[in-house]
């Protein structure tokens, strides 16, 4: 069979090539201009190494050893015989002349590092993943890379960079947990200039961050390329070309990897030392800007150092590459496929694991992402139009520099929104181009992705319809992945009644002055306040219709016992006993005991018994015991809040023996918590008052206190020494209604009873009138406390006109 070229007449039939030689043997490959082979990849993660090879655009490329003989081959002089020659001469595996030409047309052509047939150089474009650089500008090519960073070879010298590490970790302890921010916070703010030279500094950082991969290439024996500036993902970022450290083994990528952070530690070291010389806080802030730099490079889960860090200790350079193979690989009909053997053993594990955590992290945060872009739009634009407006205000009044601040606010909040929506838009479109190129000739194929692009589009109609979407978010959301994704998709019921951040309808009561009441069509703005959700079974507690905010929860060193009952005919206790060691200058311990009722024939019960023992001398002693039981709005309801607090000051930490009994003691007492229900308010007392004096007698049996001898508590108000530490303890009763003006003690117990009658005087029969007021006395004579069980208020709110 005869070939002839197109449209050219035929002519004699060609003499036979000579004997040994294929009929292509004429034609002469001829390499790119500028191609630069490198060799083995050393500490390499593959079974079998792949061999490098740069093109004179920088791109690096992996060959095979086949692949990477046959270009060596390849010198603009041999034919395709003479390559196969060469190549089977320098292998174990014998190819033809046509052999090599295949290998030449259909793989190393279509990398750009062969010529076309017709000589002129070849075209090609260099990868651009979706997880790369982009727009780049180039600052300073290679030969002003090589000489900028030559002067900083000697900062990577062993003793060098053990004394730099070694200084850096104790300016972070002293910043982090000695120093703080704070300070230097507020003083940033509070003078534009400071913050706008902490942003300054921290921007040229990300360029000196640079300089360290360039270095650490530098000082390992690589060549360091151009180094300038471009967008990755949503911010501006600055690169370094450290290509040519594929060259080195793995020590000296490793190093290179590491080099930017290493300039981190070396810069925040060289603030602590602007700090030592001007004082100015602010300057530390920028020790805290390096550590959250460092802190975002190290996760390997997009293109930072950590995951060119991780890439290097596999040797395994094209990670996002493995992605496809990994996943295939996992399955069973794959396990003995030549794919999934091309990683060496201990290799093949860490990549698995990065691909089963990055797979789902990626796809989770895009899934995130597109649910709340319509709110994280709303957000940036509010915020956004605030900033710009406090922008000009600034630029009227002729501030300057505070004029810039509110510039780079508005530039920090729009610049990731525009950031993101760029992102989303260029991978829908990779995508659609990938499938429909993929899909060309398949009509079935193509139909069926046609189906499921038309599914995501109609999920992402319902994921955005507005119903409440577009608003911006609230500083009382949490953000959870349940309140992002819609209800439907979440796999939860839209929950009913009040909650914070949510839509619902609740029995509310309006005044008779507030004219018309307010519909759906003409709502008017209320005020609810929520309490938090119960721990016990964790139903949601009813809505707060007290005319008085919330008591606000118990620091740390605090005790808190809170009822609130809003469910008729119902009983809620809540109890709280904690014992608490005071070893600091200051003691300010505060034990508080609250009962709230707004119900008909309902019960609260509060009951707080905290003990303070302060080891040592403390200078300022002011502990607070209060107690407020509260009945508003109630029929027939019983409040009680008893809050004990007993305050004894030892000289110092107790012995083996005394500690045994304290605790012997402390787990008699909280056993006794358990066991409140059926006990009457009296007996509760008692029993409280009875375990003070046992732990004094305790306290008294080993160190003998000033004042105090063992026996019954003396009544009163303990006396404070002039130092203002506690020299003797004591014992009150207090009763209020609210908050407790008179209530708070430096030691004792506080008690309140509310049993409304309608004149607002103590009732011991318990029932009252529907009054606002509240007053509260302990009564001996309390009804049937103890036939009442404990119960959990779940019931919806309700409100008494």
């Amino acid at each position: 069979m005869s070939v002839v070229s197109g449209g050219a007449a035929a002519g004699p039939p060609a003499a036979p090539p000579p004997e040994g030689r294929s009929v292509v043997a004429a034609e002469v490959p001829v390499p790119a201009a500028g191609l630069q082979l490198i060799g083995q990849a050393p500490g390499s993660g593959y079974r079998k190494p792949p061999s490098l090879v740069r093109r004179a655009d920088g791109q690096m490329l992996q060959l095979t050893a086949l692949l990477y003989r046959t270009l060596e081959a390849v010198d603009g002089q041999r034919d395709y015989d003479e390559i196969a020659a060469r190549v089977s001469a320098g292998s174990d595996r014998s190819i033809t002349g046509d052999d090599a030409r295949l290998l030449v047309d259909s793989k190393l052509r279509p990398l750009g590092v062969v010529c076309p047939a017709d000589g002129s150089q070849p075209v090609v474009l260099k990868a651009n993943p979706l997880l790369g650089l982009r727009f780049r500008w180039v600052v300073s090519d290679p030969a002003v890379t090589r000489r900028v960073t030559a002067p900083f070879g000697w900062l990577f010298l062993p003793p060098v960079v053990a004394a730099v590490l070694v200084a850096f970790v104790l300016v972070c302890k002293w910043v982090l947990f000695d120093r703080g921010l704070a300070l230097a916070a507020h003083q940033a703010f509070d003078r534009p200039g400071l913050l706008l030279a902490v942003f300054a500094i921290t921007v040229v950082s990300a360029g000196f961050h640079e300089f360290g991969h360039a270095a650490a290439a530098r000082y390992g024996g690589a060549t360091p390329g151009a180094m300038g500036a471009g967008l990755y993902l949503v911010w501006p970022a600055f690169y370094t070309d450290v290509t040519d450290s594929y060259t080195l083994g793995r020590g000296g990528r490793i190093r290179t990897d590491l080099g930017g952070l290493y300039f981190n530690a070396l810069l925040s070291v060289a603030m602590f030392g602007l700090w030592c010389v001007t004082g100015w806080d602010a300057v530390l802030l920028v020790i805290g800007t390096q550590l959250v730099q460092m802190i975002r490079q190290l996760p390997p889960l997009v293109r930072f150092d950590g995951y060119h860090l991780l890439a290097d200790i596999t040797g395994v350079p094209d990670l996002f590459h493995r992605i496809k193979p990994t996943l295939l690989g996992l399955l069973p009909s794959r396990w003995g496929n030549e794919e999934s053997k091309v990683l060496k053993p201990w290799a093949k594990v860490v990549v698995t694991l990065w691909v089963l955590l990055v797979v789902p992290l990626l796809a989770l945060t895009v899934l995130v992402t597109v649910l709340s872009l319509p709110r994280i739009i709303a957000t940036a634009a509010v915020s956004t139009g605030h900033q710009f407006s406090a922008m000009l205000d600034r630029f009227a009044a002729f501030d300057v520099v505070g004029g810039l601040v509110k510039l780079l606010a508005v530039v920090a909040v729009g610049l990731p929104v525009l950031g993101i929506c760029y992102m989303l838009g260029r991978s829908v479109r990779q995508l659609a181009g990938r499938v429909w190129r993929g899909t060309a000739g398949k009509p079935g194929q193509r139909a069926l992705a046609g189906l499921v692009a038309l599914a995501v589009v109609l999920g992402l109609v319902f994921a955005w319809w507005p119903r409440g979407n577009y608003r911006p978010i609230q500083s009382y959301e949490r953000g959870t992945l349940g309140e992002v994704l819609p209800a439907s998709l979440a796999g939860r019921a839209v929950p009913s009644g009040l909650r914070e951040g949510r839509q619902a309808s609740a029995t509310t009561s309006w005044p008779a002055s507030a004219g018309a009441l307010p519909t759906a069509d003409k709502p008017a703005l209320s005020l609810v306040l929520v309490p938090r959700t119960s721990t016990a079974d964790g139903k949601v507690a009813p809505t707060w219709v007290f005319p008085f905010d919330r008591p606000a929860a118990p620091g740390p060193g605090d005790n808190q016992a809170l009822a609130v009952n809003t469910r008729d005919g119902s009983v809620v206790y809540d109890v709280a006993f904690a014992l608490v060691w005071a070893d600091q200058d200051t003691v300010l311990n505060k034990n508080e005991a609250y009962a709230f009722a707004s119900c008909t024939a309902c019960r609260a019960t509060a009951i707080s018994f905290q003990v303070v023992l302060i080891l040592g001398n403390a200078h300022v002693v002011v502990p607070q015991n209060i107690s407020a039981a509260v009945n508003y709005n109630c029929l027939a309801c019983v409040t009680q809040a008893l809050a004990v607090q007993l305050v004894l000051s030892l000289p110092g930490a107790p012995s083996a023996a005394e500690t045994a009994d304290i605790d012997a003691l402390w787990r008699e007492i909280q056993a006794f918590a358990g066991q409140l229900a059926g006990l009457s308010y009296a007996e509760i007392h008692a029993r409280l008052s009875g375990y003070e004096q046992r732990l004094v007698d305790v306290i008294t049996k080993y160190t003998p206190l000033p004042g105090v001898s063992s026996g019954p508590l003396p009544s009163g108000s303990p006396t404070v020494s002039p130092s203002g530490s506690l020299s003797a303890p004591g014992a009150t009763d207090s009763s209020s209604a609210g908050t407790d003006p008179a209530g708070s003690s430096v030691a004792g117990s506080a008690s309140a009873d509310s049993s409304l009658s309608p004149s607002g005087s103590a009732s011991p029969s318990g029932s009252a009138s529907p009054s606002d007021s509240a007053t509260a006395s302990e009564s001996p004579s309390e009804p049937a406390t103890s036939a009442a069980t404990p119960a959990e208020s779940t019931a919806s709110p309700t409100s008494t006109p």
